[in-house]
């Protein structure tokens, strides 16, 4: 089988954007994970992948010879602070992949400098983050939250030295684009209108070409991905994640959640959590995600102005009136999600989204809870008592099916408050069968995720394949899989840190 041909859209329309480029040879290439069911979904042919042609193909070793891998340029915000120059310092895009669905791109992450990369760096990366992206990746995508996919994670025969050495790594990423906030940044500050508006017509033609016909296609480019990203944050709250590097170069255009560096799930619940170790004023902390996606849409929206109207003021009402919806579209998806976690179907006036004063907005960084909100009620509580997030949901699930053993367990003795919350929401009579589907029996914990990169760093994997079968069936409880169902002992989680894998 001749190498898979791979298409060059991006770095054709938007060669401004893009730096032609190779990945690093790899001295000894071997597969570690190959991801045969996304493999079959893009119509892949895994028995090849996993063959010796395969992997040189995999590695960007082995392409057609019209494939034209780049290195893709963009800005960014970096926990607040502008960078006009960023890129792809330690990744390639190799191209697009033709579906029936459209265009799908193969990026790899750890294969080598580019003209992009920190003076100094290497362009690589280690095994365990590689492993890590493709364990959180595929969960978030089993948990139904829009996300960057992971086909493959191989090593390269090439060590790395980041905590000591370390086996080097590369991670053959799938996403239906890598367009970011931080692309319309890049092309906003070199002050060129056309290349903006080839990005923009780019961005819709990939993405919402619904949009093409739309009386004014760049605002309904601004309100579609607010749209994209209000649901994705949602997703990201109703499971208790925390991305840990909102930066505006990792927020897509299409709201697929990218770059799983220091990301991590919650046990106990605290609104306040933070698990990154470059966090260190808690700006992207777990309460902070919506707020903070609304201020990467503002960024977004203030590189669209020269499009939206030739009046700059005129241009800046409308993006202001636009970037109001967000509050508003956040909220209703994530009390949607709360109602199904709740197994309540109908909206009772008790468990209304929004107060009439609509005290409850985020600009002040809460999580957007109304106090008057069965579901605040029950977060609070969560917090008071430090219940765990994701076996709380998992417990109300069993009581709404009838056993109040899970949920006694996890109640304190001074549980009261709780008992009568459990009767308020009682009364309502919640949906089991609903709440199986959407509450999650196993998520990645991060001991469990630690302990499964740890042992196959040291060339053991059976943990991780018994943890990536769990984290891509988090519905079905099983005996054997009750480990990973156990929050993290008390001194990892005080003082577990993630770090972005550079």
């Amino acid at each position: 089988m001749h190498p898979i041909p791979l298409t060059h859209q991006f770095a054709d329309r938007l060669p401004e954007l893009s730096h032609p480029w190779r990945a690093e040879p790899c001295p000894s290439p071997q597969l570690v994970v190959l991801n045969e069911s996304l493999a079959h979904e893009l119509d892949l042919d895994a028995d090849w992948l996993a063959s010796a042609d395969g992997i040189r193909w995999l590695t960007g070793a082995s392409l057609d010879a019209a494939t034209q891998p780049v290195a893709q340029a963009y800005s960014g915000h970096q926990f607040g602070g502008f960078s006009p120059l960023l890129g792809d310092g330690r990744a390639l895009l190799l191209g697009e992949l033709s579906t029936p669905n459209g265009p799908v791109d193969v990026h790899l992450k750890g294969s080598g400098p580019t003209p992009f990369s920190r003076a100094g760096a290497d362009g690589r990366a280690a095994l365990g983050p590689m492993l890590r992206e493709l364990i959180v990746s595929e969960a978030m995508y089993a948990l139904g939250v829009p996300t960057s996919r992971s086909l493959a994670v191989l090593t390269t025969g090439r060590p790395v030295f980041r905590h000591g050495r370390e086996a080097g790594a590369v991670l053959v990423r799938t996403a239906s684009s890598h367009l970011r906030v931080g692309s319309f940044q890049f092309a906003a500050a070199r002050g060129d209108r056309a290349l903006l508006q080839r990005l923009a017509d780019y961005a819709i033609e990939r993405h919402y070409p619904e949009l093409a016909t739309a009386d004014s296609p760049y605002l309904a480019l601004l309100r579609a991905v607010i749209t994209a990203q209000a649901h994705t944050v949602a997703k990201w709250m109703l499971t208790g994640f925390i991305h840990g590097v909102m930066n505006t170069d990792n927020m897509t255009i299409s709201g697929e959640t990218l770059d799983y560096g220091p990301c991590a799930f919650m046990d106990g619940y605290d609104p306040a959590t933070v698990f990154s170790s470059i966090d260190t004023e808690g700006r992207y902390a777990y309460n902070r995600q919506p707020a903070m996606a609304e201020w990467n849409l503002a960024r977004f929206a203030e590189t669209l102005l020269p499009l939206l109207d030739d009046d700059t003021n005129r241009a800046v009402e409308l993006a202001q009136a636009t970037l109001a919806e967000f509050a508003d579209q956040y909220e209703q998806q994530f009390f949607a999600g709360m109602r199904e976690k709740l197994g309540l179907v109908a909206s009772p006036d008790e468990f209304s989204g929004r107060s009439d004063t609509q005290e409850a907005r985020f600009a002040s960084c809460d999580a957007n809870l109304p106090l008057n909100s069965l579901a605040a009620q029950l977060l609070q509580l969560m917090e008071r008592h430090r219940l765990d997030f994701t076996n709380t949901f998992r417990a109300l699930t069993a009581a709404a099916a009838g056993d109040r053993k899970p949920i006694d367990t996890l109640l304190p003795d001074d549980g009261a408050d709780f008992a009568a919350w459990l009767q308020r929401w009682g009364d309502l009579k919640p949906d089991a069968a609903l709440m199986r589907r959407v509450n999650p029996v196993v998520v990645p914990r991060n001991h469990a995720v630690e302990r499964a990169l740890d042992e196959a760093a040291a060339g053991d994997a059976a943990e991780l394949f018994a943890l990536l079968e769990a984290v891509t069936d988090p519905f079905t409880e099983r005996a054997d899989r009750e480990r990973f169902t156990q929050p993290a002992p008390a001194d990892f989680a005080r003082y577990y840190r993630t770090f972005c894998g550079t």
